[in-house]
């Protein structure tokens, strides 16, 4: 029998040398998963949200200042004829009054599909609070609107209008509005355009992966299982 082989000297026996690895020697750690590209990116948090969506309402309630002075230009005008004692209209089979309500229609839904337009563009993630936003700010850019038309259109005092021009002289009407449910067409036509264009060009979720697909970005571990 023979003794047992020790190192000279008391010194420490030789550990068994590992190749260094083609990413670094010494370094065992795995390099970061990168996410996947093309992913959509994370909602905003609430607060912003409702900043922006404050700020749209703020916005579109003033662009109905310049859709008041458009229907102001545009309407047609409504002719009247006074006597001595009353107003009458000039030409009773007239369609002034329905084409009035017919350019405030086609203006406030001109309105609001290019709001919807321009804001899908600025921020192509819709969210429901610039929806609402687009409903209530169309709203009131409508009632805005109708009211500084009227305001800044013919005086509504027929008695002293008619008093001031003179019996038999014609002279034009108060602009009104006859179908108060033209209000709505600027909030509709604006929630309609921003759905339309969100289930369009908004951005698309991600398809579940079936079983047994590999995931962008994520490490193939069937190169190192000796089974694979």
């Amino acid at each position: 029998m023979t003794a047992p082989l020790t190192p000279r000297d008391n010194q420490p026996p030789e550990e068994p040398h590992t190749p260094p690895t083609a990413s670094g020697a010494g370094s065992s750690a795995e390099p970061p998963a990168h996410p996947p590209t093309g992913e959509a990116p994370a909602d905003p948090p609430l607060g912003q949200e409702l900043r922006e969506a404050a700020l749209t309402v703020l916005v579109l309630a003033l662009l109905g200042a310049l859709l008041g002075l458009l229907w102001l230009w545009l309407a047609p005008r409504i002719p009247l004829v006074a006597d001595t004692h009353n107003v009458y209209l000039k030409d009773t089979e007239g369609e002034e009054a329905i084409g009035a309500d017919g350019v405030f229609l086609l203006l406030a839904a001109g309105f609001g599909i290019v709001c919807a337009a321009v804001l899908f563009r600025l921020r192509r993630r819709g969210g429901i609070p610039l929806v609402i936003a687009l409903a209530v700010g169309g709203l009131l850019g409508s009632v805005l609107g109708w009211q500084l038309g009227m305001v800044l259109g013919p005086t509504d005092d027929l008695a002293a209008h008619a008093a001031r021009v003179g019996p038999g002289v014609v002279f034009d009407g108060p602009l009104r509005l006859q179908a108060m449910g033209v209000l709505l067409a600027w909030p509709i036509a604006a929630m309609l355009t921003q759905l339309a264009l969100t289930g369009l060009f908004g951005p698309r979720d991600e398809e579940p992966s079936l079983p047994g697909t590999p995931v962008p970005g994520a490490p193939d571990l069937t190169k190192d299982d000796p089974a694979a």
